[in-house]
């Protein structure tokens, strides 16, 4: 990499962060979401990619802990609207913005340090695997992949540029219910501390996804470029009718909408499986493994043959479904659409649920008089100790671009939660039991179904990974 020697580097070595080594030298101590720093070339160099509903979230939130430089997106009136949230943030910092249409042309620029990718999930790993090759850290939304071929090229490409990388799980980090903090990492430990026996089954109950009706075709906006937005996925029509189930966003391909589409994500199944089956696999301990076998039951809203819809004009993405999944420790997990969303945990011993009001059991009623050893907190932490912050989870993130650490949010593990979301929608949309050797990564028994690990990539926006 040509990328310049890092500012962190040089101040690795310093007396004061010698003096102040147990935080990143852009903290000070008068805030736990760490809005103060030394000065301005301290902070790491930051760049935006997607900036639009979504990364409302997310780009301030990194805001906190660094100066960003440039902004891109593909439809100008979120670019627009991203470059003038950024430049209200930073008005007091005397920082020049840039705005870009072409992420590209962002990667390209040796000032920057880390990036955040806020985009649909069809242009996350793309757009990661470039970022890390241009030698910066990423911060990435989740669902990371759209195949299970996508997480063995981030895996294969992390590896070889040793880049620090966080997912933005943040149920990892935060999420708390009332005066419960981090109540997703408690729910783990409880489960990985022994005190509810051995584990025996987990649900994950994440809703069900919205279907429509015929979406008709219009002229692309003037401020989209509807080619590049597609990347990946197949040349189509630009649909566009009323508002249906998102009072923010009329029904289309783009935008919010394009979650109820598999040309562009995995449905309700990756939207709020990244979430709620990463902690069920960490739960499980199987957050560097996976299931043997997977099958189950859904509803799509409308036809599919041979695994694929056979209409194009409305959403096609599960809106109903039940998927066991089966390891080899004889543990189930089970995804489903229906009953409160959380996520049960059942062992020998007892059981708990989680959500981000709740965490409630008798295991949990007795952690009052036997809490649970910090060192355990830490440990599933990623040695880091939890801060219960509003912004931990980007705080973490930072931590680790400091210190090259592994995020406790880290591309291993998210790659693994998404194996099991993909293994599910695979098998609901073939309709047959899917059997996974968790070792080598690959369908077995199945030749019809072992190419669904990965798919066909238009020309030009191909992935350059072979693994």
């Amino acid at each position: 990499m040509t990328q310049r020697p890092h500012r962190r580097d040089f101040l690795k070595t310093s007396t004061a962060a010698m003096a102040g080594a147990t935080l990143p030298y852009w903290f000070t101590t008068e805030s736990n979401r760490a809005l103060g720093f030394q000065s301005v070339n301290d902070r790491p160099v930051l760049g935006c990619i997607g900036t639009g509903d979504r990364w409302n979230a997310v780009g301030p939130n990194a805001l906190h802990l660094s100066d960003c430089v440039a902004v891109c997106d593909v439809d100008s009136d979120h670019l627009e609207k991203g470059f003038k949230r950024v430049t209200d943030i930073q008005k007091s910092r005397a920082r020049d913005v840039e705005k870009y249409e072409d992420y590209r042309k962002l990667l390209d620029r040796k000032d920057i340090d880390v990036v955040t990718i806020v985009t649909p999930d069809h242009w996350h790993s793309k757009i990661a695997i470039d970022a890390m090759r241009a030698g910066k850290d990423v911060y990435c939304e989740k669902p990371l992949t759209l195949t299970i071929q996508e997480g063995k090229q981030i895996i294969k490409v992390l590896n070889e540029t040793k880049r620090v990388f966080q997912v933005g799980t943040q149920q990892r980090s935060e999420m708390s219910a009332g005066p419960i903090k981090n109540q997703f990492l408690k729910a783990v430990a409880i489960a990985r501390s022994g005190r509810l026996g051995d584990i025996k089954k987990v649900t994950c109950a994440i809703g069900g996804a919205p279907s429509s009706g015929e979406i008709p075709k219009a002229d692309v906006p003037q401020n989209l470029n509807w080619d590049m937005w597609l990347g990946q996925a197949p040349m189509t029509d630009y649909l566009q009718g009323g508002f249906g189930n998102n009072k923010n966003y009329p029904e289309s391909r783009t935008h919010y909408e394009f979650r109820w589409w598999y040309e562009y994500s995995g449905g309700k199944m990756t939207d709020w499986g990244a979430h709620h089956v990463d902690i069920a696999m960490w739960a499980l301990g199987m957050d560097n493994s996976g299931p043997i076998s997977v099958e189950g039951t859904a509803k799509h809203p409308v036809p599919f043959e041979n695994g694929m819809p056979t209409v194009s004009n409305r959403y096609n993405a599960a809106t109903e479904f039940l998927v066991t999944a089966k390891f080899a420790t004889g543990a189930e997990l089970i995804i489903r659409h229906d009953t409160d969303n959380g996520v049960l945990i059942e062992g020998t011993k007892g059981r708990i649920f989680v959500s981000r009001g709740k965490l409630s059991g008798a295991p949990v009623e007795e952690l009052a008089d036997n809490p649970l050893p910090e060192d355990l907190l830490k440990e599933l932490y990623k040695g880091k100790t939890p801060t219960g912050s509003g912004n931990a989870h980007m705080e973490n993130f930072f931590n680790c671009v400091k210190d090259r650490g592994l995020p406790v949010s880290d591309v291993y593990s998210h790659h693994r939660a998404m194996t099991t979301c993909h293994l599910a929608n695979i098998a609901i949309r073939l309709g047959r039991k899917i059997e996974w050797n968790p070792e080598s990564e690959q369908i077995v028994n199945d030749k019809d179904a072992a190419p669904w690990i990965g798919r066909e990539q238009r020309k030009g926006y191909e992935i350059d990974v072979s693994v």
